[in-house]
């Protein structure tokens, strides 16, 4: 990883790939998404708010199906965010989207008809409780919030817990059934409750490398192969043990009025 010391000039201008195979940043199929979409535009929606949104494609499809619908993607990724950009460009939505390089805690870009979280309640605080609170301050009465969360399928052993990600903990996510209760707690009713599928993760993890990794195998002698490779194996390492483990729900919630 470059640093900020790190001598520019001296970085090949043939870097890896980034994300290229990837359609939506999580694992979620066509069939979920265009579901999820038709579901969302049945609130005929004049905002739609992303948090987190990377490059915003679930946000940009369903502007698409809402043509009144104006929405904003909130995150801290330029090249993902700029991706976005030209996306909306490319379908004639640049002039109804705003992606936003800014972070989304207290964010005061609410409240909104339609609130996207997927992967991304870290971004309003590292206690789901108090993030699920300021989802239900950013979404308006009668609107919809799509919150996509982890949750454990079962309690990981020790050893499955030293092979996820750095210091991982029972403690980091919940099981399914306390995850719908403090989403109720904080305000809301589940309107749908559904969970990506092993084949979503399969295909999203595989996507998540497969460009850099035929990169790597047509480039082991580049300046950053070495790099690469360990980023490559810690992470296909990581999934693997918490494939079947770590699971993904989208919840479909709808705000209970005050």
């Amino acid at each position: 990883m470059t640093t900020a010391t790190a001598p520019q000039h001296d970085l090949p201008d043939d870097l890896p790939p980034r994300l290229t195979r990837l359609t939506f940043h999580g694992p979620l199929s066509e069939a979920r998404a265009t579901a999820m979409v038709r579901r969302l535009a049945g609130v005929q929606p004049g905002s739609v708010l992303d948090i987190g949104c990377g490059w915003g494609e679930l946000m940009l499809r369903l502007l698409a199906a809402v043509p009144r619908a104006h929405g904003v993607g909130v995150d801290v990724n330029a090249a993902d965010l700029e991706r976005g950009r030209r996306a909306a460009g490319a379908r004639g939505l640049a002039g109804r989207v705003e992606f936003a390089e800014e972070s989304a805690m207290g964010t005061g870009r609410g409240p909104a008809d339609v609130v996207l979280c997927l992967g991304a309640s870290q971004a309003l605080g590292d206690d789901l409780g108090p993030a699920l609170r300021e989802l239900r301050r950013l979404v308006a009465d009668g609107g919809r919030v799509l919150l996509g969360e982890g949750f454990w399928q079962r309690t990981p052993t020790e050893a499955e817990l030293a092979g996820m990600w750095p210091g991982a903990s029972p403690s980091d996510h919940h099981d399914l059934a306390t995850l719908v209760d403090l989403a109720v707690a904080a305000g809301f009713r589940p309107e749908w409750i559904e969970t990506a599928s092993l084949d979503e993760w399969e295909e999203f993890e595989s996507a998540y490398q497969a460009d850099t990794e035929v990169w790597l195998a047509t480039n082991p002698a580049h300046p950053l192969a070495t790099e690469t490779r360990a980023r490559l194996d810690t992470h296909r390492a990581a999934w693997l043990t918490y494939r079947g483990v770590l699971g993904l729900a989208y919840l479909t919630l709808v705000p209970t009025k005050a």
